[in-house]
């Protein structure tokens, strides 16, 4: 189905097409469309400290898995956080389907809480609020929150339930429900999601520290029109809309017209159902840009993503290709359009197909298709591909405080970013669905956290993708629990295909470059490649290893002297040198390089 991102949401604020109509719009001024943007980018930033500082669960105050946004009443997104790519771009049409429910009964001092993609959401376990922003009884602004929970109830602690065939046996539902009703908060239905979810107070923490953040979004925004007046506020935005639509024109039009497309493989993680391939097909004409994705029909596995998602890979993809700076605004999409492909396939699920896996696999896959189409059509911007993510989730009883303890581990996805024409990917960056907005956090806080012992947080040997400029690192996160077993759920993929190479990169060493988890017990260690649910006993070891970026160029011609700065900071091997680099080194003490039998090797 077509989506274009300049769909109206509902009619109670004024009356207007992107605010104000640009023959009657008033002439803005520069100086005031400047203070304009910083107090709208300023509002953001402080909508994400204050989810920063006052969240229980270490997803938000460790790992920032969180987005914040600002609509206008029509709505239309009027600024972006720099926060999760891959909630963001769910947000614009999450947004126009609360808008679209609640259309004619939308109050001042309303809240409204939605997690469902059937409604545009990305997956159950991110959790959204609304809060419209009314002045002198007219709706103008949304101010809107997402954050990943630690838990969404459901069978499977944290939500990631590798074995769910239909989306009931994921977790809670939440279709757009108001959690305050003009002002009075519905202290039964906040009661009714707590009750259904597992950790309760980190819940009912994240829940408060998203409301407030709404709340410091909306004085904000009313203090803005208090001192320019709402004319005043509302033709600066559509200016700043108008402004990222034309960037974003000129640099559509400045792709050669025509149709091109980009195919990338996601593999089989466990499902059985063998590799699958994403295609996207971008048609430019002028510039307008239409992206149309085709992919197989749904699984019973927890891999479908729902069209609201989707749009999230594709703007990524999208935004990887353009690299145009801060700050974005739904400007940029209307020149935009897209189709997901017919309801009931991968990329644009539909009930019941079970998603929770959904925001890294398949987005990270649709990403890259995406973007390989855009290169298609500008080789000059070809890069390579990030990580992609292969993580795990941690549940059990906490003795300390006799409660339930359950989480994302963010840490355990961290990833390598792939490298460019100008420089290597940088180390544990990733992965790709997140673009470096995604932090590990402290390590001691995460024990203080959690009834845990983490032995090992590093950068992993050999796991970037060899080239003339190189893949940046993945990570090796390794738990044990302290007194009492921990459930342990795997989530992701990567695991086989390493992230994908550009401009002629190529990796002989593959098995350092893609992802696993290796449990440890009685001295004999498993290499686990699916997804799984472990129980990890006190004395036994969980470490989960994640994939580098891919390379850039051919690796031959990589500076031998770079070659071996990394031997010596361990981010390559001496058997990687000769393998990925044709690098001899003569002696692993000095690093010396025989560089006789180097230029025979490279030149074979």
């Amino acid at each position: 189905m077509a989506l274009r991102c300049r769909t109206k949401g509902r009619a109670t604020g004024p009356a207007s097409d992107k605010g104000r109509d640009k023959l009657t719009r008033r002439k803005v001024d520069p100086i005031t469309l400047s203070v304009v943007r910083g107090v709208l980018e300023t509002t953001q930033r402080e909508m994400t400290l204050t989810l920063e500082q006052t969240a229980r669960s270490s997803v938000f105050n460790l790992a920032h898995d969180y987005s914040t946004a600002l609509f206008n009443h029509t709505p239309e997104m009027i600024l972006q956080g720099q926060d999760i790519p891959i909630h963001l771009g769910s947000l614009i049409p999450a947004m126009k389907s609360v808008a679209r429910f609640f259309d004619g009964d939308i109050h001042d001092g309303d809240l409204i809480l939605h997690n469902d993609p059937a409604y545009g959401g990305s997956h159950i376990i991110d959790t959204c609020m609304y809060m419209p922003v009314f002045y002198e009884g007219e709706l103008v602004f949304w101010t809107v929150c997402k954050g990943h929970l630690t838990d969404i109830g459901g069978p499977v602690p944290a939500g990631y339930n590798p074995n769910a065939t239909e989306i009931f046996a994921e977790g809670l539902r939440i279709p757009p429900v108001k959690l305050w009703d003009r002002g009075r908060p519905r202290h039964d239905v906040m009661n009714l999601l707590l009750t259904n979810m597992r950790a309760r107070r980190d819940q009912e923490g994240d829940f408060n520290a998203l409301i407030g953040a709404c709340q410091v979004g909306a004085r904000n925004l009313k203090n803005l029109i208090n001192k320019y007046g709402r004319g005043v506020v509302q033709d600066c935005i559509a200016e700043l809309l108008d402004m990222a639509e034309a960037h974003m024109r000129k640099l559509i039009s400045e792709v050669p017209d025509g149709t091109y497309s980009g195919t990338a493989v996601l593999e089989d993680a466990g499902h059985g159902y063998g590799d699958f391939d994403i295609t996207a097909t971008v048609t430019i004409k002028g510039d307008d840009c239409h992206i149309a994705i085709s992919s197989p029909p749904q699984i019973p596995y927890f891999i479908n993503s729902y069209e609201g998602n989707s749009h999230s890979g594709v703007y990524l993809g999208l935004m990887m290709f353009a690299q145009l700076p801060p700050p974005y605004n739904e400007g940029l999409y209307r020149c935009v359009s897209t189709d997901m492909g017919p309801k009931g396939t991968l990329c644009n699920a539909k009930s019941p197909a079970p998603h929770m896996n959904c925001t890294t696999t398949p987005m990270e896959t649709l990403t890259d298709a995406v973007r390989l189409a855009f290169e298609q059509a500008a080789p000059a911007k070809v890069s390579a591909s990030w990580g992609h993510a292969n993580g795990c989730n941690i549940a059990g009883w906490d003795k300390r405080h006799d409660e339930e303890y359950v989480t994302m581990v963010l840490a355990s996805i961290i990833s390598g970013a792939g490298a460019t024409a100008s420089q290597d990917g940088w180390h544990a960056c990733g992965p790709e669905c997140c673009f470096g907005a995604l932090t590990s956090g402290d390590i001691e806080m995460l024990e203080h956290s959690y009834p845990i012992i983490i032995h090992r947080y590093s950068l992993m040997e050999d796991s970037g993708g060899a080239g003339k400029h190189r893949g940046g690192s993945g990570t090796c996160w390794e738990v044990e629990p302290m007194d009492a077993p921990m459930t342990l759920i795997t989530f992701g993929e990567g695991r086989r295909i390493p992230a994908m190479g550009a401009a002629g990169a190529r990796s002989e060493l593959v098995a350092p470059k893609v992802g696993r988890l290796e449990v440890t017990r009685d001295g004999t260690t498993k290499i686990i490649t699916e997804n799984v649910i472990e129980t990890i006993l006190p004395g036994e070891r969980a470490a989960n290893k994640n994939p580098g970026g891919g390379g850039y160029g051919n690796p031959f011609e990589r500076d031998v002297q770079k070659v071996v700065e990394d031997v010596r900071n361990g981010l390559v091997s001496l058997e990687g040198a000769r393998s990925d680099y044709g690098v001899v080194i003569a002696d692993p003490a000095t690093l010396a390089v025989d560089h006789a039998a180097t230029a025979k090797l490279r030149a074979a």
